[in-house]
């Protein structure tokens, strides 16, 4: 019976003293990092000052955040002096993915167009021949702090300027190409062109720890993702961040089962990202056939992309076949 007990199971529910003092220390530490950062010469004043900046110019100015990292050892240090004094506080640093074999981390800092992660990948973590390799517009630099004895598998893929303009299509998508493995090296940093270059790990005997910094301007060129074995592009998404917001937000709402909200996907069918559109539109299809019968026709005849206009098109069809009427899931893909 105790095996099964969490450390959750001995939070001090009846103790509002020991809380009201964790809450307190944490907010007094979140509060330091703030005036630390904000200040000039600080990480947030720095990023701040490079808003209208190109992606590489913001890479190379915020390089040294990255390459010296005493900043970062003193404020994970001030974060176990806080766990130490209480392991049920919680360090002001925000949580991203991870799990017992899954990669995770910590965000630094989110400002923007700009963030800056420490990740962990950890020894278990599954082989990079099963991974997904993703390609996001934008610039990337990736400081090794270990390389736990991983394994770096570069990727690169070819986009035109005319693609990256807005007129990628899935169809001519060029195959994503891969360089055989090399040795992960502690103290290197990669520099990427992330629209056109990615890697994945085979990990090693140890955890692999990467301080990234990303600056991913909006971009009418979509998150691209690629099949590992065969380089054949599977997926396409929005790159805009706002987009993926109301992306999942519409995913969410059609799995809720909400009709009253067909306004906000027919919406978003209006939206810049072509892979938006569609995403809007095959969620209304799956949520409401009926509501989405309109705007689809319009999409077939109108929309600017021309591999939504024949999604729309092949998905408008099926609606005289009963597959679409029992179930509005069944509807034509971009790219998969």
């Amino acid at each position: 019976m105790l095996e099964n007990l969490s450390r959750h199971d001995h939070f001090p529910r009846g103790d509002p003293a020991r809380r009201l003092a964790m809450r307190a220390a944490v907010a007094e530490l979140a509060a330091e990092w703030t005036a630390a950062d904000t200040t000039p010469g600080g990480l947030l004043a720095a990023i701040d000052a490079l808003a209208d900046s190109p992606a590489d110019t913001a890479i190379a100015a915020l390089l040294p955040w990255l390459t010296d990292a005493c900043w970062l050892r003193d404020r994970l240090d001030r974060a176990l002096v806080l766990l130490g004094a209480d392991p049920f506080a919680r360090p002001p640093l925000r949580l991203i993915g991870g799990g017992d074999e899954a990669p995770g981390g910590l965000v630094l800092a989110d400002r923007g167009i700009v963030r800056l992660t420490l990740r962990l990948w950890p020894a278990a973590t599954a082989t990079a021949a099963a991974a997904p390799i993703v390609f996001i517009p934008g610039r990337a630099a990736v400081h090794v702090l270990a390389s736990g004895g991983a394994q770096l598998c570069q990727h690169r893929v070819a986009i035109s300027d005319a693609e990256e303009a807005g007129a990628f299509t899935a169809a001519a998508a060029a195959p994503c190409h891969c360089a055989p493995p090399r040795p992960l090296d502690t103290g290197e940093t990669l520099h990427l062109d992330t629209a056109r270059h990615s890697f994945t790990l085979i990990p090693g005997a140890r955890d692999v720890l990467l301080l990234e910094l990303a600056v991913q301007p909006p971009s009418p060129l979509p998150i691209r993702t690629y099949d590992p074995a065969s380089g054949r592009l599977i997926h396409v998404s929005a790159a805009r961040r706002d987009s993926s917001f109301r992306a999942m937000a519409l995913t969410l709402l059609r799995h809720l089962g909400r009709p009253d909200a067909a306004p906000l996907f027919i919406a978003e069918t209006q939206s810049e990202g072509f892979a938006a559109r569609w995403h809007a539109m095959r969620e209304l299809v799956a949520l409401d056939p009926a509501a989405a019968r309109a705007p689809l026709a319009a999409m077939a005849a109108h929309d600017p992309h021309p591999e939504v206009r024949r999604a729309a098109a092949a998905t408008l069809a099926l609606y005289s076949s009963p597959p679409l009427q029992g179930r509005g899931s069944e509807t034509c893909q971009l790219a998969g």
